[in-house]
């Protein structure tokens, strides 16, 4: 991959995982590319670190093997041979008081038989959810809220004690207020077509068991793996596209946040930092929706009074090194803690269970983390570390009997961390961007469009790529200056 020197000059402020990807995506169609990071480093919510000295992720730790961009960037930046399936997916909930297998045949939580769900549910829980195929037909219209309309169909106990905190791992939100459209895409769909939500869920089921396992994952041994790791960590992911980018001549510059974007001419752009200004042809902000914001503030009102009101959610992740002697037997992944139950703690993972490389990398230790925090919970963030490791530990205790001292502990705060996707999101998106289209040369990307999965961000970087690449094929006479 080697930038066209002759190509349009794209700068891409934000160096996550979305700008990185941007950016690489653009050398590869002709571009020349300056990616402008405003903090000292890159990879956004993706961050490698290590415990006692065995390597850790202090951010994102697996990403969704069943969609193709991310495991086809890892391959196009040198990192196939190390894309590995976690050794277990067996996973439990922490649900009063007891530790219970994640029920199977679910779509997101929600059940296509309510005998699945008996271990983890009330006799009373599972006969409501029985009582779906009673109801008439319920209107979703344009969009719903998951936890609303599920409930209405099935009771809340499913919400609260399997939707909420699955759906909460991804979104450190409330399942009453996230759209299932754009959270469950397919369950929305498939609700929209049949008579019960049981239906729906069976419907979806049927579809994702006709689709083959992803033969490029069984090529490199991941089979049909649902997630994917890599060996030292999604953390490593960004360091492997910026040294891509870099090697295709494109330029990376941290400690360089974007401060204004001034229009030139009819087409072109210049982009204001602390230091220089920059001409180029096109822009992709791949920033927070907050900071995107701002920059359009003068050149898309409409457009940055909706990126204005997206809401994130900040969470902790406690991240704990143990003597492996000293554990009591722990099975599975993790598990995951339903708000409803008042703890402190919203999920667990097992990283020496769940990821080989940890465990071969340092077999003396067992390596864990907790997370803390949702949408609206903020008062955790201003825990001090040490609180935040005993709650932990004290929560831990509870579900799993561990007494075991940590050897070492970590504590990552992630403060707007997570887009929040409430009814209307997509249709929100949907308005920004064409209101953004109507600029010349400048596109969006990033957590706050598509997704916040690591594919989705991918995914939409691509987009925004190739939409600039198809209509930025000219340069500006005098791009890539800077004063």
């Amino acid at each position: 991959m080697n930038a066209d020197t002759t190509g349009p000059h794209v700068v891409v402020a934000g160096g996550g995982i979305a700008g990185l990807a941007a950016a690489h995506r653009l050398l590869a169609g002709g571009a020349r590319v300056t990616l402008l990071e405003g903090g000292d480093r890159l990879g956004g919510k993706l961050l490698a670190g290590e415990i006692a000295g065995a390597p850790v992720d202090l951010g994102a730790e697996s990403l969704l093997a069943r969609r193709p961009e991310a495991l086809a960037l890892a391959r196009d930046v040198g990192l196939g041979e190390r894309l590995q399936a976690p050794a277990t997916t067996t996973a439990s909930v922490w649900s009063r008081g007891r530790l219970v297998p994640m029920p199977k045949g679910h779509v997101m939580g929600v059940p296509g038989d309510a005998r699945a769900v008996e271990g983890l549910l009330s006799e009373d829980g599972v006969r409501r959810i029985g009582q779906d195929g009673d109801l008439p037909p319920t209107e979703i219209g344009d969009d719903t809220a998951i936890g609303a309309y599920v409930a209405a169909r099935m009771g809340h106990e499913v919400v609260d004690r399997l939707v909420e905190p699955l759906l909460g791992g991804v979104y450190a939100g409330d399942a009453y207020r996230i759209s299932m459209k754009a959270a469950v895409p397919a369950l929305f769909d498939a609700a929209r077509r049949h008579p019960t939500l049981t239906e729906a869920v069976r419907a979806v089921q049927r579809a994702g068991a006709a689709v083959p396992a992803d033969a490029a994952g069984a090529a490199t041994g991941l089979g049909g793996s649902v997630f994917a790791g890599l060996d030292g960590g999604i953390g490593t992911l960004p360091a492997a596209v910026a040294a891509a980018v870099r090697a295709g001549g494109g330029e990376i510059h941290t400690g360089t946040p974007v401060t204004a974007l001034r229009r030139t001419g009819a087409t072109g752009w210049q982009v204001v930092t602390p230091g220089r200004v920059l001409t180029a042809d096109a822009v992709v902000l791949a920033t927070p929706a907050g900071p995107a914001a701002t920059l359009l503030a003068d050149h898309a009102p409409a457009a940055a009074a909706e990126l204005a009101a997206v809401e994130y959610a900040s969470m902790a992740l406690v991240t704990l090194a143990f003597r492996r002697a000293d554990m009591p037997a722990l099975t599975g992944s993790g598990f995951l803690v339903p708000p409803v139950d008042g703890h402190t703690i919203k999920a667990s993972t097992f990283s020496s269970r769940k990821w080989r490389w940890i465990t071969d990398r340092a077999p003396d230790l067992f390596v864990l983390r907790t997370s803390v925090g949702r949408h609206g919970e903020d008062e955790h963030l201003h825990r001090d570390d040490t609180d935040l490791v005993a709650a932990s530990l004290k929560d831990l205790a509870a579900a799993t009997g561990l007494t075991a001292r940590p050897v070492a502990t970590t504590v990552t705060r992630w403060t707007g961390g997570l887009p929040q996707y409430p009814v209307g999101h997509l249709a929100r998106v949907a308005r920004v961007r064409e209101t953004v289209a109507a600029l010349p040369g400048l596109r969006l990307t990033g957590a706050a469009y598509d997704g916040v999965g690591i594919p989705a961000c991918i995914a939409s970087a691509h987009r925004a790529a190739d939409e600039i690449i198809a209509t930025r094929q000219t340069p500006h006479p005098g791009a890539g200056h800077s004063s």
